[in-house]
């Protein structure tokens, strides 16, 4: 019989954070390090919960090494060879690192084959991160429940799901984190294309409930489109908070860079990894029985990815200032949402992100070459014109 569930589900764009009284002075008061033990592998991890979604033009290997003297933590896309692995873990040695990256793999026995030899290769990973878009099959949790009995000593990130009752039956298999979401995603048409989803705000509130119900995390993954959204997630009760938009377009990022000379714009590709795109770039198409559920696109050129990031840990720590909470752990004890109608006054756009709208002159010169462009002015550095999200 079809069911309809009356209550309101909330999604970041339909509250704000109401402000309390606060005894911090200033933002620097804030500290957003927060420290883990997961509840299945007991491995222990500190560090800012802030994860770049496994995605090819995110979950890089230059990512990682620039996020993880902020530990900032980047799960890895699974595309990688295993001599690609051994490579990047002796190119980083005695840096600190591999803390602060997860293997990513789905369910195929192809990938966890991979995954132990990466895992053989570079024993300093702490973290795997199972992924696949429908996280309620039958055969997810099994593969969830084999690889924690191979690894019993690694920790596990697994999903994607929206429900509570799911976020339990993971954490009761062996997954130590639950990724969250299905369809918040910039580059997701999950919803589109299936129905199916459910808004991320009130998945994140749901989930942390049962998680923490047996000593476990979540990951609130996708649906944020500025830092607010992330003080928000932390708010709502995330443990972590994984964003793949936020971090696509950087000189970090994987993507093609392109120069419009139409628009005297640079941008990079970024796309998801079950669009038609990514389909035909690892598996040499869309199969017939399925459908793309992810879009391409091009997002304006950023820069350095310390900038976005400083960017995103300045509005949280603002955001913590507001509830008084000296402490991002402590955000979700002292969050109350308002339920608005309007969330920015933006007669004049959006707010400019940190950045530069060009890239160094020499990828320029290069890539200009390449595409049979002339105009020398396109390649000069115009650190004057602020970029905008």
């Amino acid at each position: 019989m079809v069911r309809i569930e009356d209550a309101s589900k909330l999604d970041f764009k339909d509250v704000l954070i109401r402000p309390k009284r606060s005894t911090l002075r200033s933002r620097s008061e804030v500290d957003l390090v927060t420290s883990f033990t997961l509840r299945n592998s007991k491995v222990t991890w500190s560090g800012i919960p802030i994860m770049v979604a496994n995605m090819d033009t995110t979950g890089t290997f230059q990512m990682a090494k620039t996020l993880a003297p902020m530990r900032l933590l980047t799960c890895l896309h699974k595309h990688y060879a295993v001599e690609e692995f051994r490579s990047f873990r002796n190119e980083v040695a005695d840096q600190g690192v591999m803390d602060f990256v997860a293997c990513s793999l789905g369910t195929s026995d192809a990938d966890f084959q991979k995954t132990n030899v990466v895992l053989d290769a570079c024993p300093e990973i702490k973290m795997l991160c199972i992924d696949v878009a429908n996280g309620y099959s039958e055969h997810f949790v099994n593969h969830v429940r084999r690889v924690r009995e191979v690894h019993p000593k690694i920790g596990i990130i697994a999903g994607n799901v929206v429900t509570g009752e799911m976020v339990e039956e993971l954490l009761l298999t062996g997954a130590d984190i639950i990724k969250v979401g299905i369809g918040p995603g910039s580059v997701c048409t999950t919803r589109f294309q299936t129905g199916v989803g459910y808004p991320q705000l009130s998945a994140i509130i749901e989930c942390a409930d049962a998680a923490h119900g047996l000593n476990g995390h979540i990951v609130g993954d996708g649906g944020c489109t500025c830092p607010g959204d992330f003080a928000k997630a932390f708010g709502g009760g995330a443990d972590f908070v994984m964003a793949g938009g936020m971090f696509a377009g950087h000189d970090e990022s994987g993507g093609e860079l392109q120069y419009n000379a139409a628009t005297d714009t640079w941008t990079k590709a970024f796309y998801g990894m079950s669009s038609a795109k990514a389909m035909k770039k690892h598996s040499g198409g869309v199969a017939e029985y399925r459908s793309s559920e992810g879009k391409a696109v091009q997002v304006p050129y950023r820069g350095s990815v310390r900038e976005t990031v400083l960017d995103i840990l300045g509005g949280i720590r603002s955001a913590c200032t507001y509830v008084g909470a000296p402490k991002l752990k402590q955000m979700p004890k002292r969050t109350t949402f308002l339920r608005v109608s309007q969330q920015l006054n933006q007669v004049f756009g959006k707010s400019p992100l940190r950045g530069v709208p060009r890239p160094p002159q020499d990828v320029a010169t290069s890539i200009l070459a390449a595409q049979g462009i002339t105009n020398g002015s396109a390649a000069e550095p115009d650190k004057k014109r602020a970029k905008t999200a």
